[in-house]
């Protein structure tokens, strides 16, 4: 599986013939805009785009994408819709909990703490996305924005994943004390990638704190558009 963070909550995963783009923000987010990395670079050969919600930082390039490549949508029902009456052609609806197999991978949403909405219309419950490969590749779980919550034990018990995407920006989500707690609590991730932080001056620049309360732990923090071999 290959895994390239394209700065704030989005990245970009490459698994057997699929390419996921999970909360593909970035025209206009400054992080990627401030890469080595260009837009069709990033979004080349997509097939599929996973959203954790409706805001706009994490709706992002969503509908161009999908129209550009002809790319599949996952979401919650009133998401999917939203952007499907913009122009999305194809597209999962799904809602917490529910499973959708397609193209030799299964795609879970499961629980989150926060909120989802874009210029008032509400979008449905947040969730975190889990992608399991058919055959020996790696479970990736995305946390989408959230805070820590009791639900992660079940979460890594019904699914198991083995890459964490970590959000640790506090003040929008959990800051890195409690992604680290999340963390060394409830998961036994073999890779965790941190994510939502550097983007804007109110969240946090760094993911120093969150590397140092992760002291044994593999935790990567690779340069945007910088692709992992996980």
């Amino acid at each position: 599986m290959k895994v390239t963070w394209l700065g704030h909550s989005a990245f970009r995963v490459e698994v057997g013939s699929a390419v996921i783009l999970i909360d593909p923000f970035l025209k206009g987010n400054p992080s990627f805009e401030a890469a080595d990395l260009t837009f069709d670079a990033a979004t080349a050969g997509t097939t599929h785009v996973a959203l954790t919600h409706g805001h706009d930082d994490h709706i992002g390039d969503t509908i161009e994408i999908c129209k550009t490549h002809g790319a599949t949508l996952f979401g919650v029902f009133e998401l999917t819709a939203h952007l499907g009456s913009q122009g999305v052609e194809s597209t999962e609806p799904m809602n917490t909990g529910g499973s959708v197999t397609r193209d030799g991978f299964k795609l879970t949403l499961t629980d989150a703490l926060h909120s989802s909405s874009s210029g008032g219309v509400y979008l449905g419950n947040p969730c975190g996305v889990v992608i399991r490969p058919e055959g020996d590749a790696p479970t990736l779980y995305h946390m989408g924005d959230t805070d820590v919550f009791p639900g992660m034990q079940l979460i890594n018990e019904l699914h198991q994943p083995d890459i964490g995407l970590v959000p640790i920006g506090d003040r929008f989500t959990m800051g890195a004390e409690g992604a680290a707690y999340a963390c060394r609590t409830f998961f036994r991730f073999r890779d965790i990638v941190p994510c939502h932080f550097g983007t804007f001056p109110i969240i946090d620049a760094t993911a120093d704190t969150f590397v140092g309360e992760m002291k044994g732990q593999r935790v990567h923090t690779p340069k945007i558009g910088e692709a992992l071999d996980l």
